[in-house]
């Protein structure tokens, strides 16, 4: 770790603003004992173009803005902090090693935002300058040797400089599995690696996923499949970065945690009915966004992706309304025994795995009982119809095929409980997994 990082107690943050290619600061975070405290410049609320970073937590006022009770920093400024993987890659430069005493020397918050990469998710970066922004940006590296030092980080081992600089550029983007941002083709993608831990293609088993979540009519963003040193990489276009001319423009976005006011150790509270509950006061397109946000849970329970979490659903944030992202993350998670539970509550304190409690809650997202089971109903059948064709696509193994059927795809935990009408969706699930795999 640099003496200069040692010695930071404050960092400026630079914001893109709606269509501009190029950041401006907007303010100032200052360490004041374990919190991150945020004003906005005098510059920036002098614009005629200034937006709110979000105007719940952070509205365009002079002067040192509060901390909502309960969080350290600003959540719209956490969304753009490294988690689990980005942080042992900085851990591993800065350090050299994960190995006992880590905990002991972990750096704090302000040194995460400035170590980590530029091309963070959303439209915000960490400076040490209020007056040039230098971003932290390596040079293009190929997915081979993106790959090789996932996978020394992985097991522990120092990265040399050049393998350091090389993933430094995906220390910013959520998650705790291997991964980079790369860019190609006047796109941007996030790069998933395969896991040395991996007892199946976990890679492939969330491109089938996405895939099948696309088709049931769901908006997501889109993947592909490819490979390095022999090991499956999922490639994941970014929906947060525009290409134009004379440059990237930027979408500020804001996960579900912050809008629901929580942090990580509060996140077992987040619920999809608070959640479609803010999409009734502030979300654009409310009816088609409630409906987006209920078929995305039914999804979720039917692919057996029992991770999702509320940094796994984000909107973005024009400076007056939020509109839902594509979905992302959808990866079927491994389960060994029967019953299930999904990371956010359904309804109430209901989060058991289960269509019913979908059904149940329908009335949250505006939907009736009939509306709601056509939803759950067209993704069986869709699941059922295209599962051969998308496992194809992926070249997926007869074993990981007879793994992931009927366990975590249409496992049969979540039609139990269905009632009256809803009983014909067990029936059909049924036959379903009967079919070979």
């Amino acid at each position: 770790m640099t003496s200069e990082m040692t010695r930071a107690r404050a960092a400026f943050v630079w914001v893109w603003l709606p269509g501009a290619c190029e950041p401006v600061v907007g303010g100032k975070l200052t360490a004041d004992n374990d919190s991150l405290l945020f004003n906005y410049g005098r510059s920036y609320l002098e614009r005629t173009n200034a937006i709110p970073i979000y105007d719940v937590e952070l509205p365009l006022e002079a002067g040192v803005l509060p901390v909502r009770p309960g969080l350290k920093m600003p959540g719209c400024i956490r969304d753009g902090a490294p988690d689990a993987w980005g942080r042992r890659v900085i851990l591993n430069g800065l350090l050299g090693t994960r190995g006992k005493g880590t905990e002991a020397t972990e750096p704090d918050e302000l040194t995460y935002l400035l170590e980590s990469g530029s091309d963070r998710i959303g439209a915000l970066d960490f400076q040490l300058s209020s007056t040039h922004y230098r971003p932290r940006s390596p040079r293009g590296a190929t997915l081979e040797e993106l790959a090789t030092a996932a996978a020394r980080v992985e097991a522990g081992v120092p990265l040399s400089t050049e393998l350091a600089q090389a993933l430094q550029h995906g220390t910013s983007i959520g998650g705790a599995r291997p991964k980079a941002s790369i860019d190609g083709n006047g796109k941007k993608y996030i790069a998933k690696f395969s896991s040395a831990t991996d007892l199946y293609s976990v890679v492939k088993a969330e491109y089938i996923a996405m895939r099948l979540a696309a088709l049931c009519g769901l908006d997501v963003a889109a993947v592909q499949l490819t490979s390095a040193l022999d090991k499956d990489v999922l490639l994941v276009e970014r929906f947060d970065r525009t290409h134009r001319e004379a440059g990237w423009q930027r979408r500020i976005l804001l996960s579900a945690l912050t809008l629901l006011e929580l942090d990580e150790m509060m996140a077992r509270y987040a619920s999809y009915q608070d959640l479609a509950e803010m999409v009734r006061h502030k979300f654009t397109d409310t009816p088609a966004t409630l409906r987006e946000l209920f078929a995305r849970l039914v999804f979720n329970i039917l692919c057996g992706n029992t991770d999702d979490h509320a940094r796994n659903h984000a909107a973005f944030w024009d400076g007056h309304a939020l509109t839902l992202t594509p979905a992302y993350d959808i990866c079927p998670q491994g389960r060994t025994g029967f019953e299930a539970s999904q990371a956010m509550l359904i309804a109430g304190e209901d989060r058991l795995s289960r269509i019913s409690s979908c059904l149940g809650a329908a009335h949250h997202f505006h939907l009736s009982g009939e509306e709601a089971l056509a939803i759950a109903r067209h993704q069986v059948e869709t699941i059922g119809r295209h599962w051969e064709t998308v496992c194809r696509e992926a070249a997926l193994r007869e074993t990981d095929r007879a793994l992931l059927w009927g366990r975590q795809f249409l496992n049969p935990y979540a039609f139990q409980g269905l009632e009256g009408e809803a009983r014909g969706l067990q029936k059909y699930a049924e036959d379903l997994r009967q079919q070979a795999p």
